[in-house]
This record gives C-alpha cells, structure tokens and sequence, in this order.
C-alpha cells in the first residue's frame, strides 16, 4: 500500500513544527522535522570549529557524522548525534546560523536528502522544512506552505526558546529569522519557495487552533485520514 505524505514548507518561525507534529499526533503519522537534520550537521560543525560556509571543511567531515531519528512514547522526536541526545542544543540560535548555511550546500543535502525519502517510503509520514514539496516530496498528497511576517514569528519562536530555558533575547531571534528568511530563498540549492501547488496558509493574524483547523481539513479531503 502506497504510503501517505503531507509535506509543510516555509520560513523559520511559522509554526511549522508545531502544527506538524499536533497533525501526526492526530492522525497516527511520523512526524519527520527535517530542519533538525540540518541543524544537527551545523551543530557538529560549530562543535568542531569549522565556519559554517567553509565547504571544503564541511564536506571532509560529512562522513565522520552519524544522525538519527528516534520516537519516544509519546512520538516526539529525538535528534542523536553520534549517539549524543542534542534535541534541546540543536535550538539555540548559533545552531540556527548553522544550519540555515551548510543547508546551502549541496553535498550537505545530498548527504541527507536519502534518509529523508527513505522515511516516506516506509512510514505515512508529515514533513517540514525549505523544500520539501519541491525536491524531497515532489508527490506528496498534500502540500502546505506555511508563512508569517517576520516579527510574528521572531515573537513566537522567542517564547518557545524562553519556555526551554535557552538564553537568548528577541532582538537576537529576530535577526536569526531574517537572517535564514535571506539566506533560505537566495540559495541556489533547493531555494525556500512554494511548490507550484502548495496550498498558502498565512499564520500572522490566526490562532494555533484555527491553523490546526485549516490543515486537518486539507488533510481528510485530500487523504481520507
């Protein structure tokens, strides 16, 4: 039975990963956050004292990384970096810098892009990230582009980072957000950008509930969940 996919793009801070993985609670999915993936290889290279856009480093340390996905009970996903549990590291705003650069590097997304089709293969699964309707999941059976201003969403991400206890301020998560906002769309590997049928869904003036609302109605007229 061919599996079910819905693939959620968009810029970082739209909530994005939140409404993903209340969907895949909901319907029984595996939420897959791809960001996490980058954000894992960005963190071993800050780690290790590498520039975030010194290809060369980069690539020579690629096959020395070891990432994997694993579910608690509750399905949360848990990112381990060779063996090493980093799903609270990989938030912090030096990691975002991170991984929104070795993102524009294709052997980065090459070197990762296998594990994300292989999930889709073998699991109904929802994913996010930059360009998961366009390149990972050009045939999902639902595509949703999720967006908001830029100092709605710097809002929301800062609350989250606080409610985990990561030291930061606003003015610092804002600048991280229009930093990824110009490096994510210019890129020329995989661009941030809408698939030409994604579904538009702007976060800036609705609640979590109603966005909930929104996809889970998109989601049983085009899947039957």
């Amino acid at each position: 039975m061919e599996k079910r996919s819905i693939a959620i793009d968009g810029p970082s801070g739209a909530g994005k990963s939140t409404l993903a993985r209340m969907t895949a609670k909901k319907y029984g999915l595996i939420y897959v956050d791809t960001g996490a993936l980058y954000r894992s290889v960005g963190l071993y290279m800050l780690h290790h004292d590498v520039a975030s856009k010194d290809e060369a480093r980069i690539v020579k340390l690629l096959p020395k990384i070891s990432i994997e996905m694993r579910y608690d009970e509750e399905s949360l996903q848990h990112m381990f970096l060779n063996g090493a549990d980093v799903t609270d590291k990989i938030r912090i705003p030096e990691a975002s810098i991170y991984a929104s650069d070795v993102s524009a590097l294709k052997p980065v997304r090459a070197f990762l892009l296998s594990m994300q089709k292989e999930m889709a293969v073998k699991y109904d699964v929802i994913m996010d990230g930059r360009d998961i309707g366009t390149v990972v999941l050009p045939n999902a059976g639902l595509k949703i582009f999720l967006t908001a201003q830029p100092e709605i969403r710097a809002r929301r991400r800062y609350k989250e980072l606080l409610e985990k206890r990561i030291d930061t301020t606003y003015e610092d998560v804002l600048r991280d957000i229009l930093y990824r906002d110009k490096n994510d769309s210019e890129r020329s590997a995989a661009p941030l950008k809408a698939a030409d049928d994604a579904i538009l869904v702007d976060t800036t003036d609705i609640g979590l509930d109603e966005c909930l609302q929104i996809i889970c109605a998109l989601a049983e007229e085009r899947l039957g969940l």
